[in-house]
C-alpha cells in the first residue's frame, strides 16, 4: 500500500484484548492505526501511529477522537473497529438499576456514540468506509445469568442492521462480530481455573476457547475490501456455538 491508499482505522477500546490484538494485526498489515482509549498512557505498548484519550461513551468524547485522528493524520478514519465492552453475569433480580445502566453506556451508548461520530465524519467527506462493532453471542441465543449484556448487545446488533441499510447507498458498510468466549484480560478471572477453562470449553462445537486473534482476525477482514459485499451483518465467532450442538460423548 502506499501511502496515499494506506485505510486509515480507528479502534476505541483499544487497551482491551481483542481491541489490542486487532491493532497488532492490521498495523503489521499496513494500516495506519488511530489506538483509542480512555487513558493514551496505557496504550503505550500498542502498536499505533497516533494513540488518543478519549470517553467513547460520550458524544463529545466520540468526536474528538474522530477530530484528533484528522488533525494528527490528515484526514479522518475511513475504517472504525468500535471494541469497547464490558459483561456482567448476574440474574435480573440480582442486578442493580446502577448495574445495568453502568452496562448499557459502557456497551451500547458508546457504540452508538461512536459509531455515530464516525458516520457524521464520512457523510461531510463523502467518501465511503467500513465500520465493525463487537457483539456477543449471549444477544443471539439464550444464556443464563447474562440478561443485561444480552440486552445492550442486542441493542448493538439492532444499531448495526439499522445503520447498514440507512448509510449504504453512501458507501458505508457496517458490520459485527458476536464472539463466544475469548481468553482476553476481561475474563481472565473466569478462565484462571483450568476447570473453569475446561468447562467453558466444553460448550463449544469446535472445542476449547478462543483467542483475542481469532475474534481480531474476523473483524480485519469485514473491514477489508474482501467483504466488500457484506453490510448488515453479525458474524458468529463462536466456534458453532449458536448454530449447532456439540457431540456428546
Amino acid at each position: 500500500m502506499t501511502e496515499a491508499t494506506t485505510p486509515i482505522v480507528l479502534i476505541s477500546g483499544a487497551r482491551g484484548g481483542i481491541g489490542r490484538a486487532l491493532c497488532v494485526l492490521l498495523h503489521g498489515q499496513g494500516w495506519q492505526v488511530a489506538a483509542v482509549g480512555r487513558d493514551a498512557a496505557l496504550l503505550a505498548d500498542v502498536p499505533a501511529a497516533l494513540r488518543i484519550a478519549a470517553d467513547t461513551t460520550t458524544p463529545e468524547g466520540a468526536a474528538m477522537a474522530i477530530s484528533a485522528c484528522a488533525e494528527q493524520l490528515g484526514q479522518t478514519p475511513s475504517h472504525l473497529a468500535h471494541c469497547v465492552g464490558s459483561t456482567l453475569i448476574a440474574p435480573l433480580h440480582r442486578t442493580s438499576g446502577a448495574q445495568w445502566r453502568e452496562v448499557l453506556r459502557i456497551n451500547l451508548d458508546s457504540a452508538l456514540c461512536m459509531l455515530g461520530a464516525w458516520i457524521e465524519a464520512r457523510r461531510c467527506a463523502q467518501q465511503p468506509g467500513a465500520a465493525v462493532l463487537v457483539s456477543s453471542v449471549v444477544a443471539q441465543i439464550g444464556v443464563a445469568n447474562h440478561e443485561a449484556i444480552a440486552a445492550a448487545k442486542a441493542g448493538v446488533e439492532g444499531l448495526v442492521r439499522s445503520a447498514a441499510a440507512t448509510y449504504a447507498s453512501m458507501g458505508l458498510r457496517v458490520n459485527a462480530v458476536a464472539p463466544g468466549m475469548t481468553d482476553t484480560p476481561l475474563t481472565a478471572g473466569m478462565l484462571k481455573m483450568s476447570a473453569m477453562r475446561e468447562g467453558a470449553g466444553k460448550q463449544y462445537p469446535l472445542g476449547g476457547v478462543q483467542t483475542a486473534e481469532q475474534v481480531a482476525q474476523a473483524m480485519a477482514w469485514l473491514l477489508s475490501d474482501s467483504a466488500s459485499r457484506i453490510t448488515g451483518h453479525v458474524l458468529p465467532v463462536d466456534g458453532g456455538f449458536t448454530h449447532i450442538r456439540p457431540l456428546v460423548k
